[in-house]
């Protein structure tokens, strides 16, 4: 029993699945014609099983019932053709393009949306928040645009211009003045003869402060 098994595993070994159906139907004097018309197999089919050209066939399921088939017509034991076509069927064949199909099954569902609307709306809450946390603890912008470095001021009053951040407060010379929805700000505020300097500073809500200093020249006019 032992030396029949051992026989027949160097069989198998040395054998292919072509070469075992391709024999048996020349020893048996079919031509390929022949076959198709007693197996219903495409003689196409039965040249690749032939010449083990696996491109050139269906799926693995579909080769193993054509084998079969084969096997009846032929006369050759079902169990050793099959055991060949599982050894040298490759299974690279039945995925020739892996990426491609790993695309194509690829369907954009219902819950793929709403993951992704959730990512969006996290991401977008955590920017606005960042750039607030950032204006809060950054000191304030500061333009000033009236009064000008060493502006003579000729009356008892001067005016203060400039832009800032829109929820910063602005004092010139610790006069407040009001902050427009643009950030903009004007007013005029009281001087005295002898005042040389005016200094408008900028507070933001945390506190930050950003200041301009500018040199004026008092010549009032009596």
């Amino acid at each position: 029993m032992g030396a029949i098994l051992l026989n027949w595993l160097i069989i198998l070994l040395m054998d292919t699945i072509g070469t075992v159906i391709k024999n048996a139907r020349k020893k048996r004097r079919l031509s390929r014609e022949h076959l198709e018309k007693d197996t219903k197999i495409k003689k196409e089919f039965i040249k690749a099983i032939e010449d083990e050209d696996w491109s050139g066939l269906p799926e693995l399921t579909v080769v193993k019932g054509f084998v079969r088939n084969l096997a009846q017509v032929l006369n050759i034991n079902e169990k050793r053709v099959l055991a060949l076509l599982r050894r040298d069927y490759p299974p690279k064949a039945l995925a020739v393009n892996p990426k491609k199909e790993v695309f194509e099954k690829f369907v954009w569902s219902p819950k793929l949306t709403f993951f992704l609307g959730v990512v969006i709306i996290i991401v977008a809450v955590l920017g606005y928040l960042s750039f607030q946390y950032s204006r809060f603890i950054s000191p304030p912008s500061l333009d000033v645009f009236s009064p000008r470095e060493e502006e003579i001021v000729t009356s008892g009053k001067i005016i203060i211009s400039g832009k800032t951040d829109t929820d910063a407060i602005i004092k010139a010379n610790n006069q407040p003045l009001i902050v427009d929805e643009d950030g903009h700000f004007e007013g005029d505020i009281e001087i005295v003869e002898g005042t040389e300097e005016i200094l408008i500073k900028a507070t933001s809500r945390g506190g930050k402060e950003t200041s301009i200093l500018r040199k004026i020249k008092v010549e009032l006019v009596k």
